[in-house]
Formats: C-alpha cells, sequence, structure tokens
C-alpha cells in the first residue's frame, strides 16, 4: 500500500470510528425475526410469486408492517405502494426454432430440451428463416479498445454469441480475474439490438463453467416469464444447449471448438455463419401490476438528511411449480423471507430506539427479483429520490443460518470504498473481511441480484454475506452446507420452514448489517465507486446531470 492511500485509509478510519463510538450495536429481536420468517415462510402466501394472490398478499403484510412503524411512505400517492405494470408470458411447447443449413436442411429444435427463451412475448416471431453471425462475446468495450461488432455488419440478423468476456490477468484490462459488466447477459442483448440485429443466441461458456448442467439451468425456466410492461421486446433472444449449438457453425470455417480454443487463447473472432433461423412462438399471456413496497427513515442532520442509503431486498419467490417430492409451493424461506425479516426488524430497531442517523434511510422491499430484477430495476428507472442524491445501497438476499461466524464477506465490495466501511463494521464486531469463497462463481456474485441494479444505475452497493470461517463447524462442514443447499434446496419447494436456522448466527448477521448502514449514514464521507470500477462513468454522468 502506497503512503498516500495508508493516510487516507487512517483518517477515514478516525472519522467512521468516531461514529462507530456513537452507535453501539442495537438491541435486534430475534423473536421479531423468528416471527416474520414463520409468517412469510408459511403456505399462506403460496410462494410469494410474482403477480399472484400470494405475492399480493405479501406485499400487503409488509406494507402493514412499515405502517406500524410509522416509517414515512414513499410509494405511489401517499402510499408503500410503488405499482409496477408487468407483462407475464410463457411459451408453449408448440413453439418452434428453427435451424436451416445452406442446403435448407432442417433442424427443429425442442423448447427447455435444445434451448430456453431469455425474454419472450407474444411480439416475439421471426417466420422467415434469418442469417446468423457469430460475433465472439458480443461486446463493445471502448475503454479496453475492444470491439466484437467492429469487422462485421449484424443489422437485421441474429447474432450469435459465447458467454463471458476477454481473458485477462491486468486489472487494467477487462478487471483482470473480475467479471465486468460487459460479461452480462443483458450488456450482451444491448449491443446486439443497437448495431440493428433482430435477435441473440448465447452459448454457454463450458471452458469458463466446466460444470454446467443444462437439466440444471432449465428448472428455473419452468415458471411464467414476467418483464416489466415497458421493456418487452420483439427481438428474439434465445440461450442455447451447448450440446446442439455445433449445428448452428455447420459449413462454417470455425466449429465450436475452435471457439473455445479462441477463448483460452484470448484471439477471439467474429464471422458470417452459413446457417439461418427461424422462430414461431405460442404463448400464454397476461397483464399485471406488482409492487415495490418503499418507506423512509429521515435523517436528523439538515445537511445530510438529503442524502440517501437504500436498503434492500426482494420479498418475491418462485410461487406455485412444478411438483418436488410431493410439494408444488417454493416457499422460498432462505431466499429470501429471511433477508426481508431481518430488513424489517432493522427498520424497527433504528425507528423504535430513536437512534436517528445523520442521513436518510430508505427501506425498498422489492418484487420480481426472481424474474430478473425487475423490482430494482424499476425502482431506479422511477426513483423517488434522485439517484444521484443516493449514495448507496446495501442489498440482503440470504443471511447466515449454518452457525456464528469470524469473518464477512462484501460481494461487489472490491468496486468502491464500501469495502472501508465493511472493514471498519468488521473491526469494531471483532470480524474480519475475506474474499469472496470459491464457492461462490465469482462472475456471478454480484450481478445475480438486486445490488447489480443499483450499481449499473451508478450507486454504490453491496450483499455482505458471511465467511466460511465458522465458530462451531469448520471450513469444509461449511462448505459441505453451501453444496448441499445450493443443489439440495435452493429454488426447490424444499426452501421452507422445515430446515433448521441458528438463529444465533443469524442475530449476529443482523447486528453486522445494523452497524455498517450506520457507519454509511452517520459518515460525512460519501461511498464512492473506486478510479477502475466500470460503474464510475456512471455515476459521474448522474451526478453531471443531477439525475
Amino acid at each position: 500500500m502506497q503512503l498516500s492511500k495508508k493516510i487516507t485509509y487512517y483518517l477515514f478510519f478516525i472519522l467512521v470510528n468516531n461514529v462507530f463510538a456513537q452507535n453501539p450495536a442495537t438491541s435486534i429481536s430475534i423473536e421479531k425475526i423468528q416471527k416474520h420468517v414463520s409468517f412469510l415462510g408459511s403456505d399462506i402466501f403460496e410462494g410469494r410469486g410474482t403477480g399472484t394472490t400470494g405475492g399480493e398478499l405479501a406485499a400487503k403484510y409488509l406494507a402493514q408492517e412499515f405502517s406500524k412503524l410509522d416509517i414515512i411512505p414513499l410509494g405511489s400517492n401517499g402510499t408503500y405502494y410503488q405499482y409496477i405494470p408487468m407483462h407475464g408470458s410463457e411459451p408453449k411447447i408448440e413453439s418452434r426454432l428453427t435451424i436451416y443449413d445452406r442446403d435448407e436442411n432442417q433442424t427443429s429444435l425442442k423448447l427447455l430440451n435444445d434451448y430456453i427463451l431469455l425474454e419472450d412475448g407474444d411480439q416475439t416471431f421471426t417466420p422467415m428463416p434469418l442469417q446468423l453471425i457469430f460475433a465472439g462475446y458480443g461486446i463493445i468495450a471502448p475503454e479496453y479498445d475492444y470491439n466484437d461488432f467492429q469487422s462485421i455488419n449484424v443489422e437485421g440478423k441474429v447474432v450469435v454469441v459465447i458467454e463471458g468476456e476477454p481473458t485477462s490477468n491486468d486489472f487494467k484490462y477487462f478487471d483482470g480475474a473480475n467479471p465486468t459488466i460487459y460479461s452480462l447477459v443483458e450488456s450482451k442483448k444491448r449491443f446486439a439490438i443497437s448495431r440493428g440485429a433482430s435477435g441473440i443466441i448465447i452459448i454457454p461458456n463450458l471452458i469458463d463453467e466446466p460444470n454446467f448442467d443444462w437439466a440444471e439451468i432449465k428448472t428455473n425456466y419452468l415458471f411464467e416469464n414476467v418483464q416489466l410492461a415497458y421493456s418487452v421486446t420483439s427481438n428474439l433472444s434465445v440461450l442455447l444447449n451447448p450440446n446442439i449449438a455445433d449445428n448452428l457453425f455447420i459449413g462454417s470455417q470455425f466449429s465450436l471448438n475452435d471457439i473455445y480454443d479462441m477463448h483460452i487463447k484470448n484471439r477471439m473472432m467474429s464471422f458470417p455463419l452459413l446457417t439461418k433461423i427461424s422462430f414461431k412462438g405460442v404463448f400464454e399471456r397476461r397483464d399485471f401490476i406488482s409492487s415495490n413496497i418503499i418507506g423512509m427513515i429521515e435523517g436528523k442532520d439538515n445537511e445530510l438528511k438529503d442524502s440517501y442509503m437504500v436498503v434492500s431486498a426482494h420479498y418475491d419467490h418462485l410461487g406455485i411449480g412444478p411438483e418436488v417430492n410431493g410439494d408444488s409451493v417454493y416457499n422460498g424461506v432462505f431466499d429470501n423471507a429471511i433477508g426481508v425479516s431481518v430488513l424489517l426488524e432493522i427498520a424497527s430497531a433504528i425507528k423504535t430506539e430513536n437512534i436517528q442517523p445523520k442521513r436518510s434511510i430508505i427501506f425498498a422491499l422489492f418484487t420480481g427479483e426472481e424474474k430478473g430484477l425487475l423490482g430494482s430495476r424499476y425502482y431506479v428507472d422511477h426513483s423517488p429520490v434522485p439517484l444521484y442524491k443516493t449514495i448507496a445501497n446495501l442489498n440482503i438476499d440470504g443471511i447466515a443460518s449454518f452457525d456464528k461466524f469470524n469473518s464477512v464477506v462484501g460481494i461487489g465490495s472490491e468496486y468502491s470504498n464500501l469495502n472501508n466501511f465493511l472493514a471498519l463494521a468488521a473491526s469494531q464486531l471483532g470480524l474480519s473481511v475475506t474474499n469472496v469463497p470459491p464457492i461462490f462463481k465469482i462472475s456471478d456474485a454480484f450481478s445475480s441480484s438486486d445490488q447489480i441494479s443499483f450499481a449499473v444505475a451508478g450507486v454504490p452497493s453491496i450483499l455482505i454475506l458471511e465467511g466460511i470461517d465458522y465458530q462451531n463447524i469448520s471450513k469444509e462442514k461449511g462448505i459441505e452446507k453451501f453444496i448441499e443447499f445450493s443443489k439440495m434446496y435452493y429454488h426447490t419447494p424444499q426452501d421452507d420452514l422445515s430446515l433448521p436456522i441458528n438463529y444465533d448466527a443469524v442475530l449476529q448477521h443482523s447486528e453486522f448489517l445494523m452497524q455498517f448502514i450506520l457507519a454509511v449514514c452517520n459518515s460525512t464521507k460519501e461511498p464512492e465507486w473506486n478510479e477502475n470500477s466500470p460503474y464510475l462513468n456512471t455515476r459521474l454522468r448522474s451526478i453531471a446531470e443531477k439525475r
């Protein structure tokens, strides 16, 4: 560490440490958390599916809890409800995706077995075969002098891309080993459509994901597809089973294996394919309203109260779906009834104990996270306060439930100086900060929950999890528990109230989150993106334009 950085850090430490001294850990009520978890995780809410009766009942319950705390409503017309128009669409098995080779031989693909529609709707229709063109990773990144579209014309064609981005060990080039926003599917879609493409086909990268399991992936698409009503698209968007993806390269100068080799050697190329594709979809569709639940505790400092920290958690889950082991209600206790319950109790503790943070705190409970981060995306598009005044987002998606822990992990902390707040909060509570455990896919960790919506909008954001060095079980046992949950319970009906929850760990995690929130809200120093962060420029534009 350079001397100037040391001085900055210690000044930061002194400044924020004084804040901690004024705000010792508060008395979180574990009994209240248990009550919320038992209620939200019960079959009464039928899995809290987006746009379902159970989801609406959950929203009403949460709004009532905010009302009991007498926090300020920030929803529509003086309520806690931020109403969101949505479009639901479910492709039927009769849908037809067809590949044509240069001799007009046809290969018909089966929905779910061979392909998944990432974005669908009754508008998606390509009756005439369209030319395919391979566009590498589908990335345009001027700051890295990289452009997969430079040598090709994709207008009116369907772009084929591979997941991921160029490999690098240099943080100055695609942030080294860390994934950037260019690896996100949404980024690839945006680049393709902006260049005039009629659609995009994405091929999983088996080099980066050697344990890729299509059967596991497709289970996430057995439910209704939901989109924000204003983002419904007519552009074809497909994830292709890699087992049949080589059919796209028939007659071309390179095969899929050649593409993987290009990725390994960092020599990706774009080139036209000699195949075409058509799609005729059959859909069941509906339009409906779903709601974010939003309230605020106003800051006490006359100047700082006009800046805001958003503390968020998603209350939705998958609803009722395919039966597994005799159960069809996807209760989502760990994902994310417990996170919502902790948020409610943190808000309650701050309000009832009259803590009065200097900055204002917005508590946002999002709908539609499981459908593509819809609630958080709508929030940043229609924020009740200007985004340039929104200093940070702490997202709560999952709470320590196996055992008490000795360290914490800041997902996304490497992008901003929220890492400093994280380190200081940890030091105050006798914890350390560790790196992202290898059991998490680094490429997915930051981009797979609502914190990424804030990051893409320019707001420094973070997700805080426990480390895997537990107090009463070994690291190996902790990893085993994470793997077991991921394989046996995650996104299944078995993520329910029958799972054991260590509420001592829940309490410890809750108190840490509380300490972190107060550190950020009571500091006169605002969180900032690091100079090499891919989200910095968006933040600077937001501030300059006062958006």
